[in-house]
């Protein structure tokens, strides 16, 4: 029972990165084809005041809101994050998980930057920005580089529990947290929705693929290491 519980994991790690590049693909080619350009607009100005589109709904101080959580997604408070756990692996000598952290994270930001560039969207243009913004709009960087960002530490985390529920809840505040951040991104008026479903489907994709690719080699490892220990035996 203990290996087959430990088997699961893989297995869903690798149908949430089929299912997370099929579904960013998909959205990509409905952005590309401007099929999804209708949809768009519905859901962003669902989220403003009727009379005044320029306003989002709520009072004034769900804006403010927003914005700090919006900055949940942004490069500085995900690179202080990341920069204490890193450290804290590292002081711990914990340099592999560490080195998949860094890289994780850092190669998700590298993707979003190539793919604005690929697809040049601009950004959303029914209602004033609530948001310093200075790239262009598809893929949501936030959105993407939050998802691979707090999926990466709770992947980190998990390791140190074999509690499911614990394990449960940490994955579940990452998913919350990311999804919260690509919501506020439409809120603000700095992205359109299928910008945050498409960095939330390619984050999700990424950080799985990473998890994977440590993992099958942390596994060729461990079978090197025990293949010489029985030669060595024998």
């Amino acid at each position: 029972m203990k290996r087959r519980r430990e088997a699961m994991g893989p297995v869903v790690v690798l149908a949430v990165l089929a299912f997370g590049a099929y579904a960013f693909l998909a959205i990509a080619d409905e952005v590309a084809e401007g099929e999804i350009r209708a949809l768009d607009r519905q859901l962003f100005v669902a989220l403003r005041d009727p009379a005044n589109p320029s306003e989002p709904l709520g009072p004034p101080w769900l804006e403010e809101v927003a914005l700090e959580i919006t900055a949940l997604g942004g490069y500085t408070l995900i690179v202080l994050a990341l920069a204490v756990i890193v450290g804290l692996l590292v002081v711990t000598r914990r340099y592999g998980p560490a080195l998949y952290a860094v890289l994780s994270v850092g190669s998700g930001a590298l993707i979003s930057h190539f793919l604005k560039q690929y697809y040049e969207r601009p950004r959303p243009d029914l209602a004033d920005h609530l948001d310093v913004v200075h790239t262009l709009s598809f893929p949501s960087g936030h959105a993407l580089v939050a998802t691979v960002a707090y999926l990466t530490m709770a992947a980190l985390v998990v390791r140190f529990f074999d509690d499911l529920r614990v394990r449960l809840y940490v994955l579940f505040v990452a998913v919350a947290v990311s999804v919260a951040v690509g919501i506020t991104r439409v809120y603000l008026g700095v992205h359109w929705p299928s910008d945050v479903a498409a960095g939330w489907a390619l984050g999700a994709a990424w950080a799985s693929l990473t998890w994977l690719v440590v993992s099958l080699l942390q596994y060729r490892r461990r079978g090197n290491s025990a293949k010489r220990g029985g030669d060595h035996g024998a």
